[in-house]
């Protein structure tokens, strides 16, 4: 290994560069990882890309392994994996599973990794936090044998969720989305798909419960419109900077319908006494030996068309769900070409 590493840094919103930085040696307990893969999770990075982070939440938005201060530079990302070069001996050689940003090798403490099964790909199981994410949110739903439900909102996180929900006995999901073209990834998730006025028209008033991911307001009034009186919509979405307005008049009252946030930066109250965060992160990787999660995964890219590519994600450009950036082979830079890193 070189004691360098290639890095994705956000010098300033909307703008991205490739960093050279240094890759210190391993000490006791600690592990080396060479990166395979890290995917970009489209929501929160592109918000946090644009500079769109409240400054209130700067310190509350922090990544495990964040370097710098949002709003930049800063290298911010949590979705990692790779190999261990360096480390206990139970762990040479495997592919592992971290909450680090965009770089091509690094050092953490080995209580920082998590194990990959041997039977998922290294290419799904970038999916890891994003499927966390979802198993926290069936905590604080949850959901009941035969529900009827929605996720509005086919996202990543939309999506991961729609897939485990398709797996209670009897539940009847539809994934609900603007974009026709979701319909291919619900039906090879398993589920229904309809757009909201479709879903509104067929389901509305029906639904045991709704979730919540489109970051929208309108999205946040088609999953009230869904409920049933007494259901609640889990909501999942991170707005950033942007204002949300929803209407609280009409049935919101007379049908008793209520809306409870869920956020992966703590264990749902349901599971907070009995499991931890690394038992959380371990059941999602054990999900993901669906195959069916490989539906997600619609685009990579390399790390040097990083800054690029993410422009692209954060203004529509490039569609998809989730991007991955793959890191086979990625060589040290040369000092004389430190300067051509930069996009």
């Amino acid at each position: 290994m070189t004691d360098e590493a290639l890095a994705f840094w956000l010098r300033a919103p909307g703008a991205g560069e490739i960093r050279r930085v240094p890759l210190p040696r391993p000490g006791p307990g600690e592990v080396l990882v060479r990166t395979l893969r890290t995917a970009v999770s489209r929501g929160t990075e592109t918000l946090v890309f644009q500079g769109r982070v409240p400054a209130g939440q700067h310190d509350a938005m922090r990544a495990p392994f964040q370097q710098g201060d949002l709003p930049g530079p800063v290298a911010y990302g949590y979705l990692n994996v790779g190999v261990v070069e360096q480390g206990p001996p139970a762990l040479l050689g495997r592919t592992v599973f971290c909450l680090y940003p965009h770089q091509s090798a690094y050092v953490v403490p080995a209580s920082a990794v998590t194990v990959v099964p041997q039977d998922v790909p290294a290419s799904r199981a970038v999916l890891a936090g994003t499927v966390e994410t979802a198993v926290n949110a069936l905590w604080d739903a949850p959901p009941l044998l035969g529900d009827r439900v929605a996720v509005v909102g086919a996202g990543m996180v939309g999506c991961c969720v729609a897939r485990l929900l398709a797996q209670v006995p009897g539940a009847r999901v539809t994934l609900v989305d603007v974009d026709p073209a979701r319909a291919g990834v619900a039906a090879a998730l398993g589920v229904g798909f309809a757009a909201p006025d479709e879903a509104v028209d067929r389901l509305g008033g029906r639904l045991d419960l709704v979730v919540h991911t489109s970051a929208t307001s309108s999205g946040l009034g088609t999953a009230l419109e869904l409920l049933a009186p007494d259901g609640t919509v889990v909501e999942l979405s991170w707005y950033g900077d942007t204002e949300t307005h929803v209407s609280l008049g009409g049935a919101f009252h007379s049908r008793r319908l209520a809306i409870r946030a869920s956020q992966v930066g703590a264990v749902a109250s349901a599971r907070r006494g009995r499991r931890s965060t690394a038992e959380r992160l371990g059941l999602a990787l054990e999900l993901l030996r669906d195959p069916a999660f490989d539906a997600l995964l619609t685009g990579e890219s390399a790390l040097a068309d990083l800054p690029d590519v993410m422009a692209r994600l954060a203004d529509g450009r490039l569609p998809g769900l989730c991007h991955s950036v793959v890191y086979d082979a990625v060589p040290p830079v040369p000092r004389a070409q430190e300067a051509a890193c930069s996009a």
